[in-house]
């Protein structure tokens, strides 16, 4: 039986939005920063996403879901707990949040927790995005992981050492366009006039007039490089999004 060892994260931060905005967008709009997941059983004791149990739901102010089911989780891990804390300010107008991510971890320890660690920085990062520029609005998701071409010897391209810089250099970042620069990227069809609101050597996050563009550089922790579209715009194509940007990534990692 895998033995682990706990962790914690806990982040604070601001945010202009209300404490119902903030609600909403962990449990019904989780689409439009995160991804989207079954929702809420809106009570204590009732059902939450990967097979989970809400303890706490207090809305807008405190929301807590555990799945303590190894079945629902990624491997390595064998307890997730999410608590979130939500207080106005302003007069309601802002919301200062509290995120709290807390279970136990079985494998390299230390590469998973720095792993989920950054994750949540740029999570936290995507969700604030949301808030401020697209609240509420219906979201088309997009989610892909760089294809392995086979035969490929490990590490496969698109999880090698530099494959994340190749991918910023395909898309023709400049190295010195830091957060809050515009940019001209080269995405599939034509190219997307863009704000980047974060960058690393982990992520790069665009921002267009109607979507949000994460880059994940996995390859930093073992798997392949990965995106994750936001799309707001009303006639947004999920199908035919995820196959432009396939060709894309298939074409840089072949």
């Amino acid at each position: 039986m895998a033995t682990g060892k706990e962790f914690e994260i806990e982040r604070e931060f601001e945010v202009d939005a209300s404490p119902a905005e903030v609600w909403d967008a962990f449990t019904t709009g989780t689409g439009g920063w995160l991804w989207p997941m079954a929702e809420y059983e809106p009570r204590e004791g009732g059902a939450a996403p990967f097979g989970g149990t809400v303890t706490r739901w207090e809305p807008p102010h405190r929301l807590t879901d555990r799945v303590d089911d190894p079945e629902g989780l990624p491997p390595g891990q064998t307890l997730n707990q999410l608590d979130r804390t939500i207080e106005p300010r302003d007069g309601g107008r802002r919301s200062w949040v509290r995120y709290v991510h807390s279970g136990i971890l079985t494998d390299d320890w230390n590469n998973q927790y720095d792993g989920a660690s950054r994750h949540t920085d740029f999570y936290l990062h995507t969700l604030r995005q949301y808030l401020t520029y697209f609240t509420g609005l219906p979201v088309t998701f997009t989610s892909l992981d760089a294809p392995a071409p086979a035969p490929a010897p490990p590490p496969a391209p698109a999880a090698a050492p530099d494959a994340f810089v190749r991918l910023g250099r395909r898309l023709g970042l400049p190295d010195d366009a830091s957060e809050g620069a515009r940019v001209r990227v080269d995405a599939p069809g034509e190219p997307l006039d863009a704000m980047v609101d974060f960058r690393s050597r982990h992520f790069i996050g665009l921002r267009t007039d109607t979507a949000l563009y994460r880059f994940f550089g996995r390859n930093h922790f073992g798997a392949p490089v990965s995106i994750s579209i936001h799309d707001f715009a009303p006639q947004a194509d999920a199908k035919g999004t995820e196959m432009a940007w396939r060709d894309w990534l298939l074409r840089l990692y072949a």
